[in-house]
């Protein structure tokens, strides 16, 4: 194997995969390392095995669903974004298909696909690749000159950072590149767990009334101190034996957060009706128990699920109150639950545990437009290592995408100048 490289890749998942490709399509000699066996890992587990790959949105919406510092990535994505995603795995050969919330996934419905193909792409482009292979640190002198692996070193005027942050430890997600650019300089901003189930205290919780329930189309708020809600999610929602989970939890979950930071719990709003107004569902619930000579729990069943209804009665001890007998107080009581229900959260899943590490590498020592360090020359950064975090949904893969493309085309760029 060759000592000399134009660009090393450190970090051969979606991002590493990506950078690789397109600094080596940009006539760059590139050696990509993975301490892993195999390469993405993560990425044959997203989508529940079946690879988000991208979102079929608008750049504008793809930075709204992105809310861990999604702005940084304007630049970003006005060279490379998902609809050029979605054009390279046409061009690979792999067909897309778009699902609800504009998610797209290979026609074939497996992860192992969209890794094939950029694997197929790599070699291809004729990239040297060092597998179980471990950086340890990054040479340098005043710039990049490249890096020193457990068993040689290797020379290159850039390197690419793309070793993924903290989540899913197993599938080499371990720090590692906080660890070699925080040596070189660069402060870390605080690592959390986003995309996270949220864990409650509460005794229905840990009673298990609600396990295994699942809502569809609730409204899910995080509320500060102030009680003013910092996000909503319309979304669905699943009760667990440790908390919630589902769309909305896991989208609330990074503000859940950052608001534990400084207190102790954090109180959620459910809403299981948000498409109509306070008076309107009393109205309703008040025209459903007129002369219904049934006992409420029996009366009010095409409202919400049994459990879900029996549980909210019976907190206000009418579950076996004769329907007719409702008071207009009584009947505000129960839509004041059912629109608002507080629920204690004390915590989420850690980092390990988590779809997505929040924090990163400081965005302000980046270079948005090229993926650049600014201090240290010569290297380069993408993935889920800087600090930007999205939704799930295909958002923070198109991150990674797109920062790796960014990278890799930027550092082939410079390495071209260090040739002549």
């Amino acid at each position: 194997m060759d000592a000399t490289y134009d660009v090393i890749v450190v970090g051969g998942g979606t991002s590493g995969l990506m950078a690789t490709i397109a600094a080596a399509e940009n006539n760059a000699k590139v050696l990509l390392i993975e301490k892993n066996k195999r390469f993405g890992r993560k990425l044959l587990m997203t989508g529940g095995g079946r690879c988000n790959v991208t979102n079929n949105r608008s750049v504008e919406d793809l930075i709204q669903h992105i809310p861990g510092n999604g702005k940084f990535l304007y630049s970003t994505f006005a060279q490379f974004n998902n609809q050029d995603v979605m054009a390279f795995f046409e061009s690979q050969g792999v067909s897309l298909k778009e699902e609800d919330h504009g998610r797209m996934f290979p026609v074939t419905d497996k992860s192992k696909t969209i890794v094939e193909a950029l694997l197929q792409r790599v070699k291809e482009l004729n990239v040297t690749i060092a597998t179980n292979t471990v950086v340890k640190k990054l040479l340098h002198e005043g710039q990049i000159t490249g890096v020193a692996t457990e068993f040689e070193e290797f020379q290159a005027p850039c390197v690419i950072l793309t070793t993924g942050g903290r989540t899913y430890p197993s599938t080499g997600s371990t720090g590692d590149g906080y660890k070699l650019a925080k040596k070189v300089g660069h402060t870390i901003a605080p690592l959390y767990p986003t995309e996270s189930p949220l864990v409650s205290e509460e005794a229905f919780i840990q009673e298990k009334t609600l396990q295994g329930l699942s809502l569809r189309d609730i409204e899910l708020s995080v509320l500060d101190e102030k009680n003013k809600a910092v996000t909503t999610h319309k979304m669905d929602l699943l009760f667990t034996h440790f908390g919630l989970s589902g769309p909305a939890a896991l989208r609330c979950s990074s503000f859940v957060n950052q608001l534990l930071e400084k207190q102790a719990t954090v109180q959620v709003s459910l809403d299981c009706f948000p498409d109509t107004d306070t008076n309107k569902l009393t109205q309703q619930l008040l025209a459903t128990v007129k002369d219904n000579k049934k006992v409420l729990k029996n009366a009010l069943q095409a409202f919400l699920p049994e459990r879900l209804l029996h549980f909210y009665l019976d907190i206000l001890e009418l579950a076996d109150l004769p329907a007719h007998q409702l008071t207009e107080d009584q009947a505000a009581a129960i839509v004041h639950l059912w629109k608002d229900y507080r629920i204690a959260i004390t915590k989420t899943f850690p980092l390990e545990k988590s779809f997505v590490t929040g924090g990163g590498i400081n965005l302000k020592e980046i270079n948005p437009k090229t993926m650049e360090s600014k201090q240290m020359p010569g290297l380069f950064f993408g993935g889920e290592l800087i600090d930007i975090n999205g939704y799930t949904g295909g958002f923070n893969i198109t991150a990674a995408f797109c920062t790796g493309h960014s990278a890799g085309v930027h550092a082939a760029e410079v390495a071209a100048y260090f040739s002549y």
